[in-house]
């Protein structure tokens, strides 16, 4: 460790003791409010886990990380282990049932490209010192904006269940429908990437630009290195939530819905045209 990067964090029991004292706070303060999105889960346990699991995670990586970059298969290998995990975790986040690996698409379709073209100019070797932290931000910001659009798109088309029906009985395709109701929720999901890009330097110092003054650049490199990072972010996010929102408006990914509507896409789209054959149709002379 650099003298710089040990003055900033020293790995010592002081900090052990502070890392432990903050997830249990996080945790009671959970707990206390009951921040549980419903009363057989629980918020503060899943905080709990997930410090615990970062911990473990972050010391294996530390060492798989370590053989990555010296090996060209071992990169592949944990670039795809990056790519597997990020999947499971958004589809799983978005739905119980059997077409959450759907959530493979947005997460491809914003990073393959981004990264394909960066190592086709040059702007990143293809090393593992290099390729593993740009991709792994890079989906990193491809995974939140699927989770959020697709929750917000999936939670919207719920509660908004009669207007899709009702745009539909008035002769909306059922993927049209679907995309008016979804697609001004789903867009919220840019808005942390937006706000990220718009106050950095003067509200936050993102990690890409720390880390690189912490390893001796000069601030204008480090600038330039952070633009590059929200910029390309910025790309991959606006392409996953497209792709997502795609995706539930053709009612390829989605959720079990409650007993009252759990007429197919198919059989309400047959009832809306019964519908529309049998009501009177006003013209005005």
């Amino acid at each position: 460790m650099t003298s710089s990067a040990a003055s900033l964090v020293p790995v010592n029991m002081d900090l052990g003791v502070l890392l432990t004292a903050l997830l249990l706070l996080a945790a009671a303060v959970a707990g206390w409010f009951r921040l549980d999105p419903h009363p057989h889960k629980s918020r503060a346990l899943e905080i709990l886990v997930a410090g615990l699991r970062a911990a473990v995670q972050l010391a294996l990586v530390s060492v798989v990380v370590a053989w990555a970059v010296r090996s060209l298969p071992g990169l592949l290998a944990f670039l795809c282990l990056m790519y597997g995990v990020a999947v499971r975790t958004a589809g799983r986040r978005l739905t119980s049932n059997g077409t959450w690996w759907l959530a493979a698409a947005p997460i491809a379709a914003g990073v393959v490209p981004v990264v394909t073209a960066l190592l086709l100019t040059g702007l990143v070797p293809l090393k593992g010192i290099a390729l593993i932290p740009v991709t792994g931000i890079l989906i990193g910001g491809a995974l939140t904006v699927t989770v959020l659009a697709g929750r917000r798109a999936l939670d919207e088309l719920s509660q908004r269940h009669g207007e899709v029906e009702a745009a539909m009985a008035l002769g909306f395709a059922d993927r049209d429908a679907r995309m008016e109701i979804a697609r001004p929720a789903a867009s919220d999901a840019l808005l942390p990437g937006l706000d990220q890009t718009r106050t950095v330097g003067l509200v936050t110092l993102p990690g890409a630009f720390v880390g690189m003054l912490l390893a001796g650049a000069g601030p204008v490199l480090a600038g330039a290195v952070q633009l590059f990072v929200l910029i390309a972010l910025m790309a991959v996010q606006s392409v996953a939530v497209a792709v997502t929102l795609e995706l539930v408006a053709r009612h390829l990914l989605y959720r079990p819905l409650p007993d009252a509507q759990t007429a197919s896409p198919h059989k309400t789209k047959r009832l809306n045209a019964h519908w529309r054959r049998a009501a009177p149709v006003s013209r005005g002379d």
